[in-house]
């Protein structure tokens, strides 16, 4: 229970921000101070660590929920970096650092957490009569065709890809640069449907792995084309970012737009790529396994 405690102290104060920092047009990204982000990081830091502590202490065998934990806290980690690290601030400067923040979320943190699975250890934090009332509403109809529904390999791909490209209108993106509101609700629709996206395909793939195969080439595909567009580009599509005039590193807008998009263009179609080759070798090899009748 001690390693417990300051393990999560630990990975609470990564959350923190640093007000060392100045703070200025020039000044070097500091950490953010947004208690929309570092509170609800550190509660679900707090209540899965509370539910793993309580599992842990009944387990027959030692370790037997201990992968499904260090993927957990990879992933918050990697959540963490994304939001409140000074990546977030310079995201505000710098259009590849809000692309590279992107596909932190919806890359690397979402993945992580799916496989996780954190919902079931996170519920032993909870009294037994909360956990089970819990566990009845999980199981009831409406819940579950409601899940079933949305975590279908076809809806989820186009949930996701809907949240990708109306957020990079050049309307709806200038808008999350200029209100901190508007900027919280793009970032939790990535994650949002990423987390559906990944449920899906990372689940689906059992029953349906041709399903879930081809929703990852077309996310692949339906993003690295929206990357390729930014990164052809020659003027910048933003008016935020274009009032800068001149990004970090020497870059002008239009060149940090093209950066911007050649980061969704190859690192994110090479993650959906090799994940949908691991399936297929996976879903293969489990066909050359099974009995022939």
């Amino acid at each position: 229970m001690r390693r417990w405690r300051a393990d999560t102290t630990l990975l609470v104060l990564c959350a923190m921000p640093d007000v060392a920092f100045a703070h200025g047009p020039t000044a070097w990204p500091g950490w953010t101070l947004d208690p929309w982000v570092t509170l609800p990081l550190a509660l679900s830091l707090l209540w899965f660590n509370a539910g793993y502590a309580r599992l842990r202490a009944r387990e027959r065998r030692p370790g037997t929920h201990r992968r499904q934990a260090h993927l957990f806290w990879l992933g918050w980690l990697v959540l963490a970096a994304a939001l409140v690290s000074p990546l977030h601030e310079a995201g505000e400067r710098s259009f590849a650092a809000h692309m590279f923040e992107h596909e932190l979320l919806m890359l690397a943190a979402a993945p992580l957490l799916v496989l996780s699975r954190p919902i079931g250890i996170a519920l032993w934090a909870l009294p037994n009569a909360w956990r089970t009332r819990c566990a009845t509403f999980g199981h009831a109809r409406w819940f579950a065709a409601a899940w079933q529904a949305l975590t279908h390999p076809l809806p989820a791909t186009l949930l996701q890809a809907l949240a990708l490209w109306l957020w990079h209108a050049p309307r709806l993106f200038d808008l999350a640069l200029a209100q901190p509101g508007w900027h919280i609700a793009q970032h939790v629709s990535f994650l949002a449907t990423a987390l559906l996206f990944w449920s899906a395909v990372l689940v689906a793939h059992r029953a349906r792995p041709a399903l879930a195969i081809g929703c990852l080439f077309f996310t692949a595909t339906i993003s690295g084309a929206l990357g390729v567009f930014m990164a052809l580009s020659s003027s910048p599509w933003y008016a935020g970012y274009a009032r800068l005039g001149m990004a970090p590193f020497g870059l002008t807008p239009a060149e940090d737009q093209q950066l911007a998009g050649l980061l969704m263009w190859i690192p994110g179609g090479i993650v959906h790529a090799v994940a949908a080759l691991v399936l297929l070798a996976r879903s293969l090899r489990e066909r050359t396994l099974e009995p022939s009748p």
